[in-house]
């Protein structure tokens, strides 16, 4: 009998969100409008990308504390991390070197849209199929 209860355990998703959907949705769009401004200077945009940095520690703390909602944490933070090429490392180059080039913006662009994409599939639909397509990619970073 305990071994059927972990063996369930770990088969635990957790139930859809709206608000983790919410957040998720608004993310990509201040994400996707902000990166377009990459091409220009960072100064001109530094408040904005302050306040998407700071959603993105928000939309964390709160998915923190979501029971059976491992992966997708770990995908927010894959995301707010400095240290790795998607959302806040852009947002950490662009800070760095002041201004992108528009070929590397929308290429690096393309990868952060697919990976919030992904969380987004997976909060909305909370099946197998996109748990391991967002899992696929958390194991690639």
């Amino acid at each position: 009998m305990s071994i059927f209860l972990v063996s369930c355990e770990g088969l635990r998703t957790a139930a859809f969100d709206q608000y983790s959907y919410q957040k998720a949705t608004e993310i990509k769009v201040e994400a996707a409008n902000l990166l377009d401004s990459a091409v220009y200077p960072y100064a001109e945009h530094e408040q904005k990308v302050e306040k998407l940095r700071e959603d993105l520690q928000k939309i964390i703390e709160y998915e923190k504390n979501k029971s059976y909602n491992d992966i997708s944490l770990a995908m927010w933070q894959i995301l707010s991390d400095e240290e790795k090429n998607l959302l806040a490392g852009l947002l950490k180059r662009w800070e760095n070197q002041q201004q992108l080039s528009p070929a590397f913006v929308q290429e690096s662009k393309a990868q952060v849209m697919e990976a919030i994409n992904l969380i987004i599939k997976y909060e909305a639909a909370k099946d197998k199929t996109s748990k391991a397509q967002l899992q696929k990619l958390i194991n690639t970073y």
